[in-house]
Order: structure tokens, then C-alpha cells, then sequence
């Protein structure tokens, strides 16, 4: 069995289609559709199920990436090291959620990979990082990436991939999403944000017309609200420390969830930089 096929793979459940993976990886659909099912007869199992409009990677297939993830990073760092070590400053911006999950796992595989790589680090929410990006501000970012694919002059490369949750006080009975959208208030993240205006629209389309009780331009205030029983809210999946800091619970919002997609920009004629192309690589494992 190839590498590259593992390289697929990673590729359409980083971006939730065949389609979407073929541009990442330089192939036709067609190509990556037989790679991946040569891994499945490989395997003797589906890696995707393919019975809804989008393919949605199988637990198999998630336990498969997991398993494989850093051997390929560390053969792709083999392919790319170079005779003399990388050094250099990077001026990199981050949304606000990437620095407390994303950012620690990535500089210590960063500092594993390239010590001589420094960071200088700017926090911003997405369309800021984007003008920054374009007026030369910053080098590189970490952000979500507009649902319309963003500025065309950007480079982009797709990280994460993560359904939005409805988060709820952890006391209240089970119940399906529109129930508690309708009974307790709607804490609204920030439409100002990205996820914020994903989420929005997923409540405006269950809920018409849903006035939202307050609008919070963090996710972790909202965290702290909802346990105190303030209300409901559409989020991010949320993190280990939070479920256990917070009497919240997640409730799944289904096959027709919103999803973020988090993604690294650059300048188009940083494209090949070797500093950016380690930084990506090191952001790419603490995805993993």
C-alpha cells in the first residue's frame, strides 16, 4: 500500500468530500475515489459512509488516521529537512479558541521540529487576520475559514474540520435540539465572528424568528452562562477542561450540524516558504 493513500485519506476527512480532497492533494476525484477504496479492500472495511449527500469518515477510518498521523508526519519531516537547520521569526496571528487548544500542541512540535523557529504572536478574529494577512502585518494565520473559501489571495490549507454542538445546563433532560432552543433562552455568540454567524443561521433556520437573549463575543463567557443555567447556546465542540469546569453538556445538532473549518492562510508568494511549510506541518499533527 502506498503513502499516498494515507495522504488521501487524511485529506477528504480533513475536508469532508472526495471532491474537496482531490484539490488538496493534486488529483482527479476519480483517483482519490479508487485510493480510497483500495485502503478499504486493504483494510476489509469502509473507511466512509457514503449513504448521505457528504461522506462522513467511518470510526475505523478515524481510528486508522490516529494510528498513522505522526509516522506520516515524521516521514514527510524526513523528505523535507534540509542540511542546515531552519531559523527565523514568524509573525503569526491566531483566532482567540486556537490559543488555548491548537497553539500549546503546535509550538511543542514546532519546537521538536525547528527550534530556531520563533513565533511572534497576534490575537485577532478572522476577517482582521485576513486584512492583516493582505497589508503584510502578519506572515501567516490561524483561523476559520469563511464559508464562501475565503480571499482568493490567499494560499489556504485545511486543518480541522469540526461540527458545531448545541451546549446546555448539564441538570436538563434529554431532549432534541429544537425543544431547548424554543424553551430556554438562546445565549447568541458574537455574529461579528465566523462561528458566531454559522451558528446563527443554523438556529434561524430551526427556530424562526429566535430573539437570542444577549450576544457574547466569547465562547468561554457563553460556557460559564450555560452552566450557571442561563441559557442555551450553539458552539464549537467544546474542550475536556471545559466539560469539566462547567456544568454543560453537548448535545449533537445531527447530520445538518454547521461546521467550522479551521485553516492556515498566507500570502500566495509565501506559498514554498520552508518556514511556513514546517509551521503548517507543526499545526497539522496537533490536529491530529
Amino acid at each position: 500500500m502506498k503513502l499516498e493513500a494515507f495522504a488521501t485519506l487524511q485529506a477528504a476527512v480533513a475536508r469532508g468530500s472526495f471532491a474537496a480532497a482531490a484539490e488538496a492533494v493534486n488529483l482527479t476525484p476519480s483517483a482519490v475515489s479508487l485510493q480510497i477504496k483500495q485502503l478499504e479492500a486493504y483494510f476489509g472495511q469502509a473507511l466512509f459512509d457514503r449513504s448521505g449527500r457528504a461522506v462522513q469518515p467511518t470510526p475505523f477510518a478515524l481510528q486508522l488516521l490516529d494510528r498513522v498521523a505522526r509516522p506520516l508526519a515524521d516521514i514527510e519531516g524526513l523528505r523535507n529537512q534540509r542540511a542546515q537547520p531552519l531559523t527565523g521569526r514568524v509573525r503569526l496571528g491566531v483566532t482567540g479558541s486556537i490559543l488555548t487548544t491548537l497553539l500549546p500542541k503546535a509550538v511543542a512540535e514546532l519546537q521538536r521540529r525547528a527550534p530556531g523557529i520563533t513565533l511572534q504572536l497576534e490575537r485577532a478574529n478572522t476577517p482582521e487576520l485576513i486584512a492583516a494577512l493582505k497589508a503584510d502585518r502578519l506572515d501567516a494565520a490561524i483561523l476559520v475559514r469563511p464559508p464562501g473559501g475565503g480571499s482568493a489571495r490567499l494560499h489556504w490549507q485545511d486543518l480541522l474540520r469540526e461540527p458545531l454542538v448545541l451546549v446546555v445546563p448539564a441538570q436538563l433532560e434529554h431532549q432534541e435540539p429544537e425543544h431547548y432552543l424554543r424553551r430556554y433562552p438562546w445565549l447568541r455568540l458574537d455574529r461579528k465572528l465566523v462561528v458566531g454567524r454559522l451558528a446563527a443561521r443554523f438556529v434561524d433556520a430551526l427556530v424562526p424568528q429566535r430573539e437570542a437573549l444577549l450576544d457574547v463575543p466569547s465562547a468561554d463567557a457563553i460556557i460559564a452562562m450555560v452552566g450557571l443555567g442561563l441559557g442555551v447556546s450553539v458552539l464549537p465542540r467544546l474542550r475536556p477542561e471545559q466539560l469539566g469546569s462547567y456544568a454543560v453538556r453537548e448535545v449533537s445538532l445531527g447530520a445538518s450540524a454547521p461546521t467550522r473549518q479551521l485553516a492556515m492562510a498566507r500570502r500566495k508568494q509565501d506559498s514554498e516558504s520552508a518556514l511556513l511549510d514546517t509551521l503548517e506541518q507543526a499545526f497539522a499533527v496537533a490536529c491530529r
